[in-house]
């Protein structure tokens, strides 16, 4: 038996690496990924820490280059999430007993990991098959799952902390149980620490898992589990099941002992599985926590006081970074006609300079588009574009899945405020710009809060610091995550807690308290020292 008190020092996030010329990251790096594209491994389901092989098998390619396998994956349906369902209970009986600082020790070993050891090989992973540079792969992989690690520890002792008042004579205190059941966590192809983060949040707490990470993201999935086996993870309190939505959703979805759903990925997946567990809520043991970050169609406003290079800097990266394949990624942005030439010729010129191709070349800027699927999605809009009356192509356009899927950074502009690229969420490298009279900002802002469903992320550009206030009250509703003087991306754990409202999620706040409170059950309990022995009370005398 232990009796100690003990606290966490306070993290702090990761240092970002640059990965300059000549530096010993930057060969470390590029000989981690010579060395995994000389590689062709397997990826198996684990469930109960064992793999598991069934016969089903996908074929994890690079996005820049689809001829060239990386992985052979071992896909999962019903009997499997069954398999995974009863080895998550039995692992669930000692894992949710343990003392909190047992459990931290294997997250806080696992960021130390990724920190030293497994950075190149989380990276070069995330590079490879998610195309992704070097940059964003290191602020990504490495950093952020990091900080989700280190944070969430930190964020778990100040839930635990939180204690009721006792009055003389009595003692209160609140117990916060894990869930009783499994989360399922599914998570998405654009962030490998989101992938990360969705199992091991509810983990840390006490909860067992099933991950179904995205059929895109399984290479950095699998090296990620890996980490977790080495710093000490048991057995069967997360389990890897790759495969395909519908089939190991929906059985997982309609098992009596599913306790919550952790999800990141598209609006419309997130209300099918919100819908099911509403047609099976007889079924379960207890009402499933749903927690759940979607889509948006963010945006950014330029007041005519807007700086020319910031606001052409925050639409650069904000739009085209990872090729636009954010949910914060700046889609629509909003252009005072007074600075419209200006802003346009310094954005058409900047982006002539982007170079795309394949991130191990890390003089590039962007890669490819994440798969076949998403190419056709962001090609349709481009081609909706170019033949629209009211839409028209000022940089960019060009589509080409011939050898990887590449898509060039495309810039349109719309001349309706609500016209379809304005409205609808394209998940790629393609920004929209409309034009709007400079004393119609009071109407503008009107249609900004109104033409989408979405309220993810929205940023204002503007050197007058009264009215960014005003812009912030007045917007206040239109983003979970809102930037004043920069881009709408690149929310950084124990800085800027990240979730949108309306149809971008529940707005639960991943890395903080906030989503790890929603992975506990608490219980009160008093205990009375000195009891009283009669009934009646003083106002009954006589």
């Amino acid at each position: 038996m232990q009796h100690h008190i003990t606290s966490l020092p306070r993290p702090a996030n990761e240092p970002v690496r640059n990965y300059a010329p000549g530096s010993n990251e930057r060969q470390s790096l590029q000989q981690e990924l010579q060395r995994q594209q000389q590689l062709e491994i397997e990826i198996p389901a684990l469930i109960g820490g064992a793999q598991v092989h069934t016969g089903n098998s996908h074929d994890v390619v690079m996005p820049h280059r689809h001829q060239h396998r990386l992985a052979v994956a071992q896909m999962c349906g019903k009997p499997q999430v069954e398999q995974a369902v009863a080895c998550a209970r039995e692992a669930w009986l000692q894992w949710n007993n343990r003392h909190w600082e047992d459990r931290v020790a294997v997250f806080l070993r696992a960021a130390d990991l990724l920190a030293g050891p497994w950075r190149d090989r989380i990276n070069a992973a995330t590079m490879l098959g998610q195309s992704k540079t070097c940059q964003q792969a290191e602020i990504d992989a490495a950093c952020e799952m990091i900080d989700f690690f280190r944070f969430n520890c930190h964020f778990m002792t100040q839930i635990y902390a939180d204690q009721p008042h006792s009055s003389a004579g009595l003692r209160n205190r609140v117990e916060y149980r894990a869930l009783e059941g499994f989360v399922l966590a599914v998570t998405p192809f654009n962030f490998t620490a989101i992938g990360g983060n969705l199992p091991v949040a509810p983990a840390l707490l006490g909860n067992v898992a099933l991950w179904k990470p995205a059929s895109t993201q399984l290479l950095s999935a699998w090296y990620t589990m890996q980490v977790l086996q080495e710093a000490g993870l048991p057995p069967g309190v997360i389990n890897l099941l790759p495969g395909h939505g519908a089939d190991v959703g929906d059985p997982a979805i309609a098992n009596p002992q599913l306790a919550g759903l952790h999800f990141t990925g598209s609006t419309g997946t997130f209300q099918h599985l919100w819908r099911s567990i509403g047609n099976n809520i007889s079924n379960y043991r207890s009402y499933p926590r749903i927690v759940g970050e979607t889509g948006g169609k963010d945006y950014i406003l330029a007041l005519p006081d807007a700086d020319t290079d910031m606001l052409v800097t925050a639409l650069l990266r904000g739009a085209f970074e990872y090729q636009g394949q954010k949910c914060s990624a700046a889609s629509r942005a909003y252009i005072p006609a007074s600075r419209w030439d200006e802003v346009v010729d310094k954005l058409l010129a900047e982006i002539s300079k982007i170079r795309m191709g394949d991130p191990a070349d890390f003089s590039n800027f962007m890669a490819a588009v994440i798969d076949a699927k998403a190419f056709a999605s962001i090609s349709g809009y481009i081609e909706h574009a170019r033949n629209s009356s009211d839409h028209r192509i000022l940089a960019g356009g060009g589509c080409d899945d011939s050898v990887g899927y590449f898509i060039e950074p495309t810039v349109v502009q719309a001349d309706q405020a609500d016209s379809k690229l304005m409205l609808e969420e394209i998940f790629g490298p393609v920004l929209t710009l409309h034009r709007y009279p400079d004393q119609q900002l009071e109407q503008l802002l009107d249609t900004i809060d109104e033409t989408s469903v979405y309220a993810l992320t929205g940023a204002i550009i503007t050197k007058d610091r009264m009215q960014a206030a005003e812009l912030c009250d007045r917007l206040r509703h239109t983003a979970g995550n809102f930037y004043i003087n920069d881009k709408p991306t690149g929310a950084v754990v124990g800085q800027q807690p990240f979730g949108g409202g309306r149809a971008s999620g529940t707005n639960d706040k991943a890395g903080s308290i906030w989503n790890l409170i929603r992975w506990v059950s608490p219980r009160a309990i008093k205990e009375t020292f000195d009891a009283p022995t009669d009934w009646s009370y003083p106002h009954m005398r006589k």
